[in-house]
């Protein structure tokens, strides 16, 4: 497989330098998620296709005994979870001590958009991550607290993103040995 001889480091993903991050989707949280079904169905898409690229992923949990563990929609597909009791999964250093040394780019997504996923994203950036937010697998109890939040978020160096986005460039040409089950779960729209 050729690859490309140029990866611009901070604008364009690589599979090798790339981790994903589920921020609190979690079974009591997700039914007050303003389009939930679409939230969690974005987020699975995008798990998939890290999962087939062999990208780690981690799912984060707020306060699990009162919000649940992880969807189960999710949960199989994420190599690794971490509980939290700041909204800011960064804090204590807890979420850059779990991304995999050599992970310098982050693909997040989850709930709330304005709050957990915010915060974390911030962190995340401060540590001197490259950040790229899944919009459409991102969601908050509100719309227009999510869209608030997403915009916070591209002002501060998020680079919003699309889980098909995230797919093509993790795959990097359609030579790709797994291009045609990538493409499998991108279809479907």
């Amino acid at each position: 497989m050729e690859t490309l001889s140029y990866t611009p480091t901070r604008t364009l993903l690589s599979p090798l330098r790339s981790c994903l991050v589920l921020v609190d989707f979690q079974v009591n949280l997700m039914p007050a998620i303003a389009e939930q079904d679409h939230v969690i169905r974005e987020a699975q898409r995008l798990a998939q296709i890290a999962q087939l690229l062999q990208i780690p992923t981690i799912a984060t949990e707020q306060n699990p005994q009162r919000l649940g563990n992880t969807v189960p929609e999710l949960k199989p597909l994420c190599d690794a979870r971490l509980e939290k009791v700041h909204f800011d999964a960064c804090a204590l250093n807890g979420l850059p001590q779990a991304i995999p040394t050599g992970r310098s780019q982050v693909v997040i997504a989850g709930c709330e958009a304005h709050v957990c996923l915010l915060q974390t994203a911030l962190g995340l950036l401060h540590h001197d991550f490259d950040v790229f937010v899944v919009a459409e697998a991102s969601g908050s109890r509100r719309l227009s607290d999510k869209e608030r939040g997403l915009a916070r978020l591209e002002k501060s160096g998020a680079t919003l993103i699309s889980p098909e986005m995230a797919g093509f460039e993790w795959l990097q040409s359609y030579q790709h040995p797994k291009f045609k089950e990538v493409l499998d779960i991108i279809k479907p729209l």
